[in-house]
């Protein structure tokens, strides 16, 4: 159970990962991306070490910024941070999987990534346009066989360019896809997903328990209200009565409380805010426990409900959410 500000999971190939993570995607109807590099200096202050970024963001250079202030200013060394990259939807093809992590590098001005993930299983027409439309404006998907990709991220791996490689948003059958490939070097490290409360993940979290791999959460908080992403009529996270009873009893926010219940059930958590009370606010889970009667309450809010809406994908040959988990 994690105790400490400096609590960490050691990963499957035993490099280790800190326990909670800030994250900088960013909503740039609401934010611009320097807000996202500023608040990612806040987070280090406040003694965030995880780092979750993606090429798909649009941020990492203003990231990359950040963090270079910190090593400069002597809040860190670059050892004590760790980076999540992620490789976009667009570059799945073996030929395109290093350009895409170098393209985040060369952004970042770092020589090397912590982790680097598959975004997501659902891929695009190869090229640069993340998210290639046809002349009626519909989504151009691609079908690379994903242990092509896969043998690609291996080598990455193998040129130092990266020290852990996983997945994000795979379900169960596609992991298995990886686990089971002829000459697997190296397993995913971790699958990082959306949950919280009300999508709790229990049985993928027991799958990859038993396959040694870290699930990571995002969303943990809920999600915000961005038009075409979220149904707008989504209950919200943080408003749930429950979480709320169990927060006022222990005079924690909700927020704390949310990220401690997937913490105390093995979950790497993200938590992403751009305001700096709220960012220092849901770093101070390390102080208090649930007891299991709590655990048993919040459990008992799961409606298995997405708010990441990907309609849109549902065409794609590997769109991960039509299986149960």
């Amino acid at each position: 159970m994690a105790q400490k500000p400096d609590s960490y999971v050691v990963l499957n190939d035993g490099n280790k990962m800190p326990v909670i993570g800030f994250g900088t995607g960013v909503d740039t109807a609401k934010y611009t991306l320097e807000q996202a590099g500023e608040s990612t200096k806040v987070a280090i202050d406040a003694g965030y070490r995880h780092i979750d970024g993606a090429l798909i963001y649009g941020n990492e250079v203003q990231i990359g910024q950040a963090i270079r202030s910190k090593i400069a200013d002597g809040t860190v060394k670059r050892e004590d941070i760790f980076y999540t990259g992620k490789l976009s939807g667009n570059n799945h093809t073996p030929e395109r999987v290093r350009l895409g992590l170098e393209k985040s590098l060369k952004d970042l001005q770092l020589d090397y990534m912590d982790l680097f993930l598959i975004h997501t299983p659902v891929e695009f027409k190869p090229g640069d346009d993340p998210h290639p439309t046809d002349e009626n404006g519909k989504l151009v998907f691609h079908n690379t066989d994903i242990r092509e990709t896969w043998k690609t991220m291996e080598a990455c791996r193998d040129a130092g360019l990266v020290r852990s490689i996983g997945v994000s948003n795979f379900n169960r059958r596609q992991l298995e896809l990886i686990l089971n490939m002829p000459g697997l070097k190296y397993k995913p490290v971790c699958n990082q997903v959306e949950c919280h409360i009300f999508l709790n993940q229990s049985k993928l979290l027991a799958f990859c328990k038993s396959r040694d791999i870290v699930l990571v959460g995002y969303s943990v908080l809920g999600s915000g209200r961005r038009e075409g992403w979220v149904d707008q009529n989504s209950p919200k996270v943080l408003e749930d009565p429950v979480l709320n009873t169990v927060a006022k009893k222990l005079n924690r926010s909700p927020a704390q409380v949310a990220l401690r219940y997937l913490l105390q059930r093995g979950f790497v958590v993200l938590a992403k805010s751009f305001n700096p009370e709220r960012i220092k606010e849901n770093f101070q889970v390390f102080d208090f426990d649930l007891s299991d009667e709590d655990m048993k309450s919040l459990d008992g809010v799961n409606i298995n409900l997405r708010y990441l809406i990907t309609n849109a994908w549902k065409e794609s040959p590997k769109y991960p959410f039509h299986d149960e988990y």
